[in-house]
């Protein structure tokens, strides 16, 4: 359907939209599809006298499709090509030839694209404006900052847009879409913008070219040139010194498009030998030939060429080898015709330090030739040397045949292959107590003469060897580059380090006379002699001590654990303490009175000693039932006050549940305390 069928409107009016549709033609016409458009320029005014009526293809108008009752298509189009020299703002008037004429358009940006992407795309709008009504449409300063959707006459939608922007060096489309099947034209005119579409390059003649006959002539412009400025007789054309005439002159890719680049110039007769100018002038159309911009190549400019009768030729090069090649490539002054290569490889032999075996061979073909030939082999050459490349006849009796149809000689070339590297690396280390000092290196084999060294993720840094310092505890990543100017290797090694003498050890901080003490420890690094001092009572030389006894005391007593862990080797020493309270006994006991003045004597209330008390509950409650301190924890004291507020001097009623671990049997408790303030 055409952008403007509606569902409110009259169902004739439905049916003559959906057989529009229906009945579209291709686009043949040239300038009619993305592909063929026509380049334009910023200083003429393009007028298209009749639009052809076709459509091929669905339009995506962003913000309008999907969102109403119309479908957009590229509908009796043509479209115009571009580029942006100088950034700023595009502005362009569309005149319709006819008053009652509706045109659309929309602009793409088709930098890095196929122009016929416009139509997948949908990234590529820059915008647009689908207004049904008739008239001037286009960009301008005035215009919406939206794309406006398609409407009817009736409607009076705004027909221009607002200026976009565009930026230098981008390639830009623009689709101007003819609504009314009238098939009146319009006149497309560029103004008022401040970007810079017209290309700034004087048209000039680049190069010239000879074949092998010297007969025909293959001249590169160095810009777009319309093809309609061409005379077909050759007659913008000459030969200086004179040798001969020009009978015709054709462009190249004409048939499909508006410009071009390279032409083909046809002789009267070959010329000799020798260094000549091809030059131009008016032809019998009245000028040389024109740019987008009707802007002409100057008369008698001119361009040298050369030719020698065609001789056998000899190949230049043989291009850098890789690493390990498996393929050499080989450039002649010529290119070769790719018939005359034997897929096989038997043009081509190898002999060097070690056995190559070609297996295949291949060109880069356009039109049947090639610039050089890639020689394949069975395998990579993994060591260095000097090898020979060997061109001769192949398995089907030939040697390889240029471009001029001349056999070429039977030769050889010389090329050179490097060594693979190895980027593995040794280290020497000397640890100490608090740091590591490391020496890395590299062997430097296989004429290794760049290293690049990375530690922990830093800087790179340079050099066949390398000093670093780590903390005596630490993992650290090593990375070295190594490269002989051809092959490349990668090594990387993690470092860990664990030497830093650390003494660390757990215990309770509390236990019952009759529990023998047991140490957990937890020190780390490389330690080999360990001293345990259990305060002055006692001491152990072993990593993991037996479980120690305390003596027995009627009073609670207070000792210190001391762990002192060495590295003789390196002369390392570290130092670790933990304070340990004896109970002078375990039978849980609850006090009858306590006084909180903070005097430090007898400030707290809890039940004593109950270290062995599995499932602790500890509750008191004021004389009013109301719970005043709860605890699960044996460690934890009342002092006397509730929710921050002091408690006053009275009596307190306390209940205690607990578990014996030995035997699982359940205790309940309780009684009374005075607080006595």
């Amino acid at each position: 359907m055409n952008r403007r069928c509606r569902i409110g409107f009259l169902f004739i009016f439905i049916v003559t939209c959906f057989q529009n549709s229906v009945n579209g033609q291709a686009c043949t016409t040239l300038g009619q599809t993305p592909s063929t458009a026509f380049p334009v320029c910023g200083t003429t005014t393009f007028s298209q006298s009749i639009v052809p009526i076709c459509s091929t293809n669905d339009i995506y108008v962003p913000g309008c499709s999907g969102n109403s009752n119309a479908n957009y298509q590229n509908k009796n189009p043509f479209f115009y090509k571009f580029t942006c020299y100088v950034g700023g703002t595009l502005g362009f008037i569309i005149n319709p030839h006819a008053a009652n004429d509706d045109y659309d358009w929309q602009l793409y940006d088709i930098t890095g694209h196929n122009p016929d992407d416009i139509f997948t795309d949908y990234s590529l709008v820059v915008t647009g404006n689908w207004s049904g009504s008739y008239g001037t449409t286009g960009a301008a300063a005035s215009g919406v900052n939206y794309i406006q959707c398609a409407s009817v006459p009736a409607d009076n939608a705004p027909r221009f847009a607002a200026m976009p922007v565009l930026t230098a060096g981008r390639d830009y489309l623009l689709m101007i879409s003819h609504f009314t099947d009238t098939q009146s034209g319009y006149d497309l005119i560029f103004k008022d913008g401040t970007a810079v579409i017209t290309d700034p390059k004087i048209p000039k003649m680049l190069s010239a070219k000879v074949d092998c006959d010297g007969k025909v002539i293959t001249l590169q412009l160095n810009k777009q040139i319309q093809c309609n400025s061409v005379s077909g007789d050759g007659s913008e054309f000459s030969i200086s010194p004179s040798v001969g005439s020009v009978v015709s002159a054709t462009a190249q890719n004409c048939t499909n498009s508006f410009d071009f680049t390279e032409m083909t110039i046809i002789l009267a007769n070959p010329v000799p030998n020798g260094t000549f100018d091809l030059v131009i002038n008016n032809g019998t159309d009245g000028n040389t030939l024109l740019d987008i911009c009707g802007n002409n190549i100057a008369e008698n400019d001119k361009v040298p060429f050369t030719y020698n009768v065609p001789q056998p030729i000899f190949a230049d090069s043989i291009g850098k080898t890789n690493c390990a090649p498996d393929s050499v490539k080989i450039y002649f002054p010529k290119k070769i015709n790719c018939a005359s290569i034997a897929a096989n490889g038997s043009d081509f032999s190898v002999t060097g330090p070690t056995p190559v075996n070609v297996i295949g061979a291949y060109g880069n073909c356009t039109n049947g030739k090639t610039p050089y030939v890639v020689v394949r082999f069975a395998a990579p050459i993994f060591t260095k040397g000097n090898y020979q490349l060997h061109l001769k006849a192949g398995n089907d009796g030939t040697v390889l045949i240029d471009e001029c149809g001349l056999e070429t000689p039977v030769q050889s070339l010389g090329f050179t292959t490097e060594d693979t590297v190895n980027a593995d690396f040794s280290n020497v280390q000397h640890l100490g107590c608090e740091e590591n000092t490391v020496a890395f290196s590299h062997n430097g084999a296989h004429d290794v003469n760049t290293w690049i060294w990375t530690f922990n993720n830093g800087n790179p840094v340079t050099g066949q060897t390398q000093t670093k310092v780590f903390p005596a505890k630490s993992s650290n990543t090593i990375l070295l580059i190594v490269s002989n100017g051809t092959c490349t290797d990668t090594s990387s090694v993690v470092l860990d380090f664990d030497n830093e003498v650390n003494a660390g050890f757990s215990i309770p901080s509390i236990i019952c006379p009759e529990d023998p003490l047991t140490v957990v420890n937890t020190s780390t690094g490389l330690i080999d002699e360990w001293l345990w001092k259990y305060d002055v009572i006692g001491t152990s030389t072993a990593k993991d001590p037996a479980p120690f006894q305390f003596p027995m005391m009627s009073d609670e007593a207070y000792y210190t654990v001391t762990l002192i862990a060495r590295n003789n080797t390196l002369g390392c020493e570290d130092t670790a303490h933990q304070s340990l309270t004896v109970l002078d006994n375990c039978l849980i006991a609850v006090p009858n009175a306590f006084t909180p003045n903070h005097d430090g004597r007898n400030d707290y209330f809890r039940p004593h000693n109950a270290l062995k008390a599995d499932k602790y509950d500890f509750k008191v409650f004021n004389r009013w039932g109301q719970l005043v301190f709860h605890t699960n924890d044996w460690q934890d004291k009342w002092d006397g006050n509730f929710k921050g507020s002091p408690q006053g001097a009275g009596v307190f009623v306390w209940m205690l549940r607990y578990t014996k671990p030995d035997t699982q049997e359940e205790v309940f408790q309780k009684g009374t305390v005075m607080l006595i303030r």
